[in-house]
């Protein structure tokens, strides 16, 4: 590789596979985010094209947003608004950052068998294959990883009262389903109202302030509701008399249950 070029102090130039060295990106990646929009045109001289430091810096920058989760077409629109001063840079990753907070408070955890036993509470043998069955844990190696702690201390209390893993895994699959689809409904219905009794001024400020109330607003409204829900459809089934059907009597001496 040939040195950059530099005259009289200005800034140093790079071709294509110079560039490609500098910033530990492939050529054709580079070539991938000039085709997209996302890296400033080249100078050209004769046939070559020269890169230069700015070039070295949104290199850095899109490394950066695709590693918090965007993709190129985001990327794209995001450097865009900023070209055109219509956004700045520091503000909107303060907002990212408030999108991307936790809500759930619920960070996988490794642990060794004996701290998955532990946090089983010592069940009955063969727990510990149900959930690795149920993927409720997931073997790494002589550890194991467990995904959602919080599910898999619900899961155990369950369990506890009498309710078989699968089934209450099956619960699960069943509220998130349901929670999944309102989720993504819910938030399409607040960015459409964008502007329009939601975040009217839509500056990153008000947006961050108005995320931080949202969210546990927004999970006690949940919690409410879907209280409410059970509570109806528990009555119904009393109301409706297929609640008898239910319980069962044990009957002593004879070893059977009566009907």
């Amino acid at each position: 590789m040939t040195a950059p070029e530099e005259k009289g102090g200005a800034e140093p130039e790079y071709t294509i596979d110079e560039l490609a060295a500098v910033s530990r990106v492939p050529s054709r990646t580079i070539r991938f985010y000039q085709s997209a929009g996302a890296l400033p045109r080249p100078q050209i001289r004769g046939r070559v094209a020269y890169y230069g430091p700015v070039h070295v810096e949104r290199l850095k920058l899109v490394a950066d947003l695709q590693d918090r989760g965007l993709r190129i077409k985001a990327i794209c629109d995001l450097l865009g608004k900023i070209e055109k001063g219509e956004l700045d840079l520091n503000e909107w990753l303060g907002f990212e950052a408030q999108l991307a907070a936790p809500w759930a408070n619920d960070t996988p955890r490794v642990v060794t068998e004996e701290a998955l036993q532990e946090l089983a509470g010592g069940r009955r043998p063969g727990v510990l294959g149900e959930l690795l069955r149920l993927k409720l844990v997931t073997r790494q190696g002589e550890s194991f990883l467990i995904r959602s702690p919080g599910l898999l201390q619900v899961a155990m209390g369950l369990l506890k009262a009498g309710v078989d893993l699968e089934i209450a895994v099956g619960g699960a699959s069943i509220i998130r389903k349901h929670t999944s689809r309102a989720a993504r409904e819910l938030a399409d219905y607040f960015f459409k109202h964008m502007r329009d009794g939601f975040g009217r001024a839509a500056t990153p400020e008000e947006l961050r302030e108005t995320f931080r109330v949202l969210r546990p607003l927004a999970q006690e409204a949940l919690r409410l509701i879907f209280g409410q829900e059970m509570e109806r459809v528990l009555r119904g089934l009393v109301e409706s008399g297929k609640a008898i059907a239910i319980p069962r009597r044990v009957a002593t001496g004879s070893g059977r249950k009566s009907r």
